[in-house]
């Protein structure tokens, strides 16, 4: 975009844009005025009094030339400055080099350019401060300093207007940030709740705010609702229908424990893998119901889970635990559901290849659990297929070591969802096979 760089220097917070969008109409404000008004303005009173202080001056200078010698000269100039309220020396000594001027005097260009056009004898002109100005003239019978006061020549104080409106400014900016505020805060409410669901976890939150805002939060505790209804019909629908199989199931393994072993061992088989079927849809369907968010401990966690493989004969091994220094304490998470996530990647590992592998990486924003196997793994474009429900890759991986229904990884993925996180596939770089990092937001 043509102005694409000026987006890395513009707030990216809600509150921030909302300052920068009262701050900047305030200050261009401000700054128009000062420019059009406040300088023009003063500019033309200070040039209007400078012509009246001119005549003045012009009567004192014609009066003193036309004086026949010095002392004629010095009465007459004492006799009309009383009057005109000016500070005479004639002669004056110690005559400056140079003019002076203060850099910010806004109005003292314009005195000067009026006296220097009405006053051809001006050899010096100071303006040192607001109160008082200096002449030093060049006169027939000397130098001749005038000293009066600034008031004379422009409207006193002209940066008070300028302050009262930066005072004024920022006071409006105040009041409308503190409106705009409580505007925002509904917003910045919806935010942070549709971000906790993200991660599973349902906070309190009631719609508040302008009329729009209500809407969207109407909507979004709607939508909430809707999608916790949706999630409780899929459980309780899988859950319904793994338990109905389960007794015809179970009659048919009785019927068969009592046949002729070598007549009934194909069909026991048979019911063994229709019993892990129903076990996987009865999995995908609880994913973490029934599971609260508590404070746990992810390093006893991952190593209950490692020891738990071992114990049933599996050669899975706890690698390392890196970032212990950031855990600080429990971190809130399903405890159930992380177990059975592990699991499932562990057996997963465990059923491709004979080793696995298990790393815990903690960070300050994110926990990842990480299990690595020597399988065949899978190839980059087909790891997206792959965490989807009922899907098996056979032609990446061996499906002789035992027989899915596609939802170990799909199940993972679903855990690490509701925990406001993501499920990553890719190569191991240590054992080669598979590396599937589970990251769960803390």
């Amino acid at each position: 975009m043509k102005f694409g760089w000026l987006k890395r220097y513009l707030p990216r917070g809600l509150y921030g844009r909302a300052l920068a969008i009262l701050v900047l109409p305030v200050v261009t404000l401000q700054l128009v005025i000062s420019v059009s008004f406040i300088q023009r303005h003063f500019d033309g009173v200070t040039r209007q009094m400078t012509r009246s202080v001119v005549l003045e001056l012009r009567y004192l200078i014609d009066t003193v030339n036309a004086a026949p010698d010095l002392s004629s000269a010095q009465a007459a100039a004492l006799a009309i400055a009383g009057p005109l309220d000016l500070d005479v020396t004639l002669p004056a000594a110690d005559v400056p080099a140079t003019d002076y001027r203060r850099f910010y005097d806004l109005s003292g260009q314009a005195v000067d350019e009026s006296l220097r056009r009405g006053v051809p004898e001006l050899a010096i002109l100071q303006l040192v401060d607001d109160r008082t100005v200096d002449l030093w003239l060049d006169l027939p019978y000397g130098p001749m300093r005038i000293t009066f006061d600034r008031i004379r020549l422009s409207a006193s104080n002209p940066h008070q207007l300028l302050v009262l409106m930066v005072v004024l400014g920022g006071l409006m900016t105040v009041i409308a940030y503190v409106f705009l505020r409580n505007q925002l805060r509904p917003i910045k409410q919806m935010a942070a709740a549709a971000a906790e669901y993200g991660k599973g976890r349902i906070v309190p939150y009631h719609p508040s705010g302008a009329l729009e805002v209500r809407a969207a939060g109407t909507a979004f505790m709607e939508m909430r609702a809707r999608i916790e209804r949706q999630t409780q019909a899929r459980t309780m629908m899988l859950s319904g229908v793994s338990h109905d199989l389960r007794t015809p199931l179970t009659r048919m393994r009785l019927s068969l424990s009592l046949m002729d072993d070598t007549e009934a061992a194909p069909l026991i088989r048979d019911v063994e893998d229709m019993e892990r079927l129903v076990d996987g849809f009865l999995d995908f369907a609880k994913g973490d119901a029934g599971d609260d968010l508590i404070p746990t401990d992810p390093v006893a966690l991952i190593t209950e889970a490692v020891e738990n493989a071992r114990r049933a004969g599996q050669p899975a091994s706890l690698a390392g635990v890196v970032g212990l220094g950031l855990l600080n304490g429990p971190v809130p998470l399903r405890p159930l559901a992380i177990r059975r996530a592990l699991d499932n990647l562990i057996g997963n590992a465990l059923r491709y290849g004979t080793r696995a592998e298990v790393t815990l990486a903690i960070g300050e924003k994110s926990l990842r659990f990480s299990v690595e196997d020597n399988g065949p793994g899978i190839p980059a474009d087909q790891r997206e297929e792959a965490m989807r429900p009922f899907t098996r890759l056979d032609p990446a991986r061996n499906q002789d070591r035992g027989l899915g229904v596609g939802l170990g990884l799909a199940i993972v993925a679903d855990i690490a969802r509701t925990h406001g996180g993501i499920l990553r596939l890719g190569t191991s770089s240590s054992l080669g096979g598979l590396k599937a990092d589970l990251v769960i937001a803390r």
